[in-house]
């Protein structure tokens, strides 16, 4: 029996098997974090061990911000295919939380803005994205594109990295704190604002695609989308690790006096 018709009979029994119980399939989108994660990845762990110098810290925070600028974009991409008004009310307060809230609530981005402040790098080469890589922008647009046209279901479902970050936020806060001169409380406020909203959004999106994956195609397309985020992640680590750890810094990126 030749591949092609070996991966349809794959394809027709997927399609007549019953979906997962609830449980296998909330433990299935779980499991995907302890596998993919991007704390996992080599640029992590030394971003959170204190072995970085300050200009690859930089570097960081300067292509972590194409990802956080993009967040509320992305949000809004779904929103705009919602036609449940209680899911859009549910889902804007994620937009706020980036955007802000003026006067009183400045938002995640202004945040990070205040990072990288701290960190020594101009506001407007910061936001105008000029010195980020390549593949971190082609990474970051992935995933809006992803949001807006995948079935509504899967494109929640891609957000439940969530459930992985409080972890990777405290390990951060405290790695960092511990491990540069250079970083202090008021630098670190955005992953300190996380750690409450991260869990919020990630329940109500854990619920929303439990209850809506009706089918195990459906099911399985949730698992991968949560995989495809990882993936999301863990490539602009590859990338700051290409060209920050191991020096191969592309033409036109940022490149850090240390």
């Amino acid at each position: 029996m030749n591949p092609v018709s070996l991966e349809k009979m794959s394809a027709e029994r997927r399609g007549t098997e019953p979906p997962m119980p609830v449980a296998e399939f909330e433990a299935a989108i779980r499991a995907v974090g302890p596998e993919r994660y991007h704390d996992l990845h080599p640029f992590h762990h030394m971003l959170h061990g204190g072995k970085l110098n300050k200009g690859q810290v930089q570097a960081w925070a300067l292509n972590r911000y194409c990802y956080q600028a993009a967040v509320p974009r992305k949000d809004a991409a779904l929103i705009s295919r919602v036609h449940d008004r209680e899911l859009r009310r549910e889902w804007l307060h994620r937009i706020l939380d980036h955007d802000g809230q003026l006067p009183d609530e400045p938002g995640g981005i202004e945040r990070w803005l205040v990072l990288t402040d701290g960190l020594g790098l101009d506001r407007e080469y910061v936001t105008s994205r000029r010195g980020a890589l390549a593949a971190t922008v082609f990474a970051v647009e992935a995933y809006v594109t992803f949001v807006r046209e995948q079935p509504l279901t899967v494109a929640i479902a891609s957000s439940l990295t969530e459930l992985f970050a409080p972890k990777i936020h405290k390990e951060r806060i405290s790695g960092m704190l511990e491990g540069y001169s250079f970083i202090d409380d008021n630098v670190m406020a955005y992953f300190k604002r996380r750690l409450t909203q991260a869990p919020r959004d990630a329940d109500f999106a854990l619920q929303y695609v439990l209850q809506n994956a009706k089918t195990r195609d459906e099911q399985e397309a949730c698992v991968e989308a949560v995989r495809f985020k990882c993936n999301v992640l863990w490539v602009q680590q590859d990338a700051l690790y290409n060209a920050y750890v191991a020096g191969n810094i592309p033409p036109g990126a940022f490149r850090p006096e240390t």
